[in-house]
């Protein structure tokens, strides 16, 4: 087995592992982390593709690279703005569930009625 069918092995798991926590887990956090795995996996078939062209003999192109670190930069700001976005949703509903059964928080329960009220006499 040679080490560009592995790296590609291994990126089929990491897409594959992330597709399942997506549809089984429904909590929040865990589908960001899902996410985060599918990312990595596609990440990691790019970098074979790119390797791949270096090892036939052709130069070196440092686009692919570049283009990869570029990718990794925006996969982690946009990790941490839905990691901030659920930290306000626990903090809004008191709930991390997105669920219905999650309570009242999931449900916009007293929180969202009061934010749903005209605030003094505009209709």
């Amino acid at each position: 087995m040679t080490p560009t069918t592995l790296f590609g092995l291994c990126a089929a798991v990491l897409v594959g592992l992330g597709i399942y926590g997506l549809i089984v887990n429904p909590q929040p956090l865990r589908k960001i982390l899902a996410f985060n795995l599918i990312g990595n996996g596609i990440f990691l078939v790019c970098a074979v593709i790119a390797r791949r062209g270096a090892a036939a003999g052709m130069e070196g192109d440092p686009v692919p690279q570049a283009l990869l670190i570029t990718a990794i930069v925006v996969a982690f700001a946009a990790s941490a703005l839905a990691v901030a976005l659920v930290l306000r949703l626990v903090e809004e509903t008191g709930s991390g569930s997105l669920s219905a059964e999650g309570g009242k928080g999931a449900t916009g329960g007293e929180a969202g009625a009061a934010r749903a009220q005209p605030v003094d006499g505009a209709a």
